[in-house]
């Protein structure tokens, strides 16, 4: 452990991944600045009116930036991202940072809600499946898991909507809450959290099934049981720990995926936020709103990423030791 946690090679490790994480920043600014090409016809047209001139026209070409070379978009527009420029709404003239940051709270809310809710009910359902492997209540289990992940999110926010709003009454049917009240804001977020988190449950409740299993088949926890060790002691004190090491990998991922599913969730709910912002900024073409909330999301799941790399180097020994003898010549 310390040869890893060890400042040159905590260092290497951190350069690397930053490295990688700034490659990926790049690539998907050169992909958003791509969509004005990608989109058949002339944003500047489109967003201006087919009545207005061509020297209006053209003038608006220059202030987005559409005349410049597809490098020399992606070098200023990263660049103003560093500086926390995100661009100019063409709708409404606001800044594109200003907007972003009021709807991003909301966003991260349900986010963080949403994979909460996943490992809190995921990690206990893969356990009792794992422990009972081949029993009834593990068939049951897993045909509950696959279609948890199998069911789009899209499709259970109608239906809680449907159910749950509509028709019980039970909760809010849109919004979400009076500013400033905590239980109206709780209460309205409780469908979209588990519109949002219901495939996760079951993706991770078959992840830590698997691994659990692959854990109990060790030496060392057949050696634990031979000394007469409880088998809930086996369980949750020696194998949960190294069966819930892939659950910590696959978060990262997770979050990134869930923040993109909240752009669905959002719009079936009328929530505010990243979700709804974009949904109607491609609705009227408003792209540097698009390029700015999308810039976000995947900034959210770059650093989602790197921040798992570190928990997971931490918590396997396996991967810890691994980067710990690269202090002797190898690389990261």
């Amino acid at each position: 452990m310390n040869g890893f946690w060890s400042k040159g090679s905590l260092a290497r490790y951190g350069a690397s991944r930053l490295a990688t994480a700034v490659l990926v920043l790049v690539g998907s600014i050169a992909l958003l600045c791509s969509l004005t090409l990608i989109v058949p016809g002339d944003p500047a047209r489109i967003l201006l009116g087919a009545r207005a001139t061509p020297e209006l026209v053209e003038t608006f070409r220059q202030q987005m930036g559409l005349n410049l070379p597809l490098y020399e978009r992606v070098f200023v527009f990263f660049k103003h991202a560093l500086q926390g420029d995100l661009g100019t709404d063409v709708i409404s003239g606001r800044s594109v940072t200003d907007m972003v940051l009021a709807a991003l709270p909301n966003t991260i809310l349900l986010a963080v809600s949403a994979i909460g809710l996943a490992v809190l009910l995921g990690i206990p359902i893969g356990c009792y499946a794992a422990v009972r492997p081949g029993s009834l209540l593990d068939q049951v289990l897993a045909v509950f898991s696959v279609s948890l992940v199998a069911t789009p999110s899209y499709v259970v926010a109608i239906l809680l909507l449907y159910f749950f709003s509509v028709r019980l009454g039970w909760f809010p049917v849109l919004g979400a809450g009076e500013p400033g009240h905590v239980l109206d804001q709780l209460h309205h977020l409780i469908l979209p959290t588990i519109a949002l988190a219901v495939g996760w449950i079951g993706y991770i409740a078959r992840l830590v099934r698997s691994s659990l299993l692959e854990v109990l088949s060790e030496p060392y926890i057949r050696t634990a049981r031979a000394y007469g060790q409880p088998e809930r002691r086996v369980v949750m004190k020696y194998a949960l720990k190294l069966a819930c090491i892939p659950t910590v990998a696959i978060l990262g991922v997770g979050i990134g995926e869930l923040m993109g599913g909240a752009v669905f969730v959002e719009v079936i709910f009328n929530r505010p936020g990243l979700g709804s912002l974009v949904f109607d900024a491609i609705r009227v073409r408003n792209y540097p709103v698009v390029q700015g909330c999308i810039l976000i999301i995947v900034a959210i799941f770059v650093l989602a990423n790197l921040l798992v790399d570190f928990a997971y180097a931490w918590l396997d020994p396996r991967v810890r030791e691994a980067l710990g003898r690269t202090r002797s010549g190898g690389g990261v």
